[in-house]
């Protein structure tokens, strides 16, 4: 089934290995492109262009949503259907207007998970970090994923089992230096119920310098790159981890939930979860928060 999925994409699948080959990689390329095409005409002539009656809170002052937000999943739901006949797409606007949406993510059909701006609060304030998210699954497998970050000019693609790159070069999530702080981006304690702070609670220890995250698909993308060592996140949509979970793992990295077993993006996991670059440093960190629960 995945090698009928992915043939549509460029056959990069081999059902036999279970692996992917990421030379064959025609209609790859198309998605990066559609995803670009998408920032271009909507996100980035609105970067710092925001009007206030643009700007809406969805479920508070710290939960926004712009109209580059719904104008480009507008365009990549279109885009991305197109390039994969019979797929459909799980989106953050979408699921907010249709929470039924969300069931998508446990049928039969192939999904693409979108996050149109990841970190809209970074984007309404004119800052760079903000990027978009797309992942490719099915039967809640993840296939291939997208993180484009437009205002810093970074792609990174990752193919399951293909590895993951950055702007077309490989890249390797690495291993912290030995007797070094851990440095982990967290969700916001603001943002949490009460059980969760507690167990985050658990990263303000000794050798651990952990820090509230910003996008949360460039924290994924930097503890590939190595230059964070993990993240720790209390919430589970799947727009916001599904790309940023491939692109570390196919870095040569980890990811595991409070109760040790894999993150799933159909829901239903036990928070908090963590992403690493080593599978030692995912042990560390999800000890510092059992410690805390």
């Amino acid at each position: 089934m995945m090698n009928e999925l992915l043939d549509g994409l460029a056959g990069i699948a081999d059902t036999a290995g279970g692996a992917t080959d990421i030379g064959c990689a025609g209609r790859l390329t198309e998605v990066e492109a559609a995803v670009r095409a998408a920032a271009a005409a909507e996100i980035m002539p609105r970067h710092r262009q925001l009007a206030a009656h643009e700007i809406v809170e969805k479920n508070g002052p710290h939960d926004l949503v712009t109209i580059a937000d719904r104008l480009a999943e507008e365009h990549l739901t279109a885009s991305l259907t197109r390039l994969l006949p019979g797929s459909v797409v799980v989106g953050e606007e979408a699921v907010h207007a249709d929470p039924a949406v969300y069931d998508a993510l446990r049928g039969d059909a192939p999904v693409w998970i979108v996050d149109p701006v990841d970190g809209t609060r970074q984007f309404v304030h004119g800052d760079p970090g903000f990027c978009t998210l797309v992942a490719l699954a099915r039967h809640g497998e993840l296939l291939a994923s997208w993180t484009f970050a437009p205002a810093l000019d970074q792609m990174a693609v990752a193919v399951r089992g293909g590895g993951a790159t950055l702007n077309g070069e490989p890249i390797s999530s690495g291993s912290p230096a030995p007797g070094t702080a851990l440095r982990v981006a967290m969700s916001h304690p603001d943002y949490t119920t009460e059980a969760q702070k507690r167990a985050l609670l658990g990263l303000r220890t000794d050798g651990i310098d952990a820090r509230p995250c910003g996008s949360a698909g460039l924290e994924y993308l930097a503890v590939a790159r190595g230059e964070m060592d993990a993240v720790a996140f209390t919430w589970e949509y799947a727009w916001d981890h599904a790309a940023g979970l491939l692109l570390v793992t196919e870095a040569g990295g980890a990811q595991a939930t409070l109760d040790g077993t894999p993150f799933r993006i159909t829901g239903g996991n036990a928070l908090p979860f963590t992403a690493a670059r080593d599978g030692a440093t995912a042990e560390r960190v999800l000890k510092a928060l059992r410690d805390g629960a």
